[in-house]
């Protein structure tokens, strides 16, 4: 039976961007996003728009987000991105109108392979589509979409896509009923 080398780990082939864009943004970042002093959300919006994001009106960015690459960030109309929500954005990641991402939400864009010796990257994007609700704490995993007006529960974890109006709950997350909109 074979074993985890990571000495072999390589992800050579992944290039985000520029790497002074890179190197830069991360200053940026830890400055304005991760930094619960700017409690601004104008300020991260004009931030992001001048690092390549495309954003909507009416978006709410609270304290302590965290974005790793914004050129592969799209955020439609009147959305709102809770507190400590990190988008580890190794591939595009969408966020269409009157979406909800909760307190420490966690997007999540790659992951590893765990049948390679070598654990290499892979990465896949996530689409948020409209009225949708990532709750507090919960994951979206890579290559997954959140369907219109889904919501994903509390500390869930998302790991295929849900369908319209559906609630999912759990670890992995699991339809538990249907969404109701009065």
């Amino acid at each position: 039976m074979k074993h985890v080398d990571l000495s072999t780990y390589n992800n050579d082939f992944y290039r985000p961007g520029n790497r002074l864009k890179v190197i830069v943004w991360y200053f940026f970042n830890v400055l304005f996003f991760i930094n619960p002093l700017n409690p601004s959300s104008y300020i991260k919006v004009l931030l992001l728009r001048s690092f390549g994001a495309k954003i909507g009106k009416g978006v709410t960015i609270k304290p302590g987000v965290n974005i790793k690459y914004p050129w592969k960030l799209k955020i439609g109309d009147h959305v709102w991105i809770g507190e400590k929500v990190w988008i580890d954005n190794l591939a595009d990641v969408i966020i269409m109108d009157n979406v909800c991402v909760s307190q420490g939400a966690m997007l999540l864009c790659g992951n590893h392979n765990y049948k390679k010796t070598s654990f290499d990257l892979i990465v896949g994007s996530i689409t948020l589509e409209t009225g949708s609700w990532v709750g507090a704490k919960a994951v979206v995993c890579p290559n997954v979409t959140v369907a219109e007006h889904s919501i994903i529960a509390v500390n869930s974890v998302l790991n295929r896509s849900s369908e319209k109006f559906g609630i999912y709950q759990g670890n992995p997350a699991l339809k538990i009923r249907v969404r109701f909109i009065n």
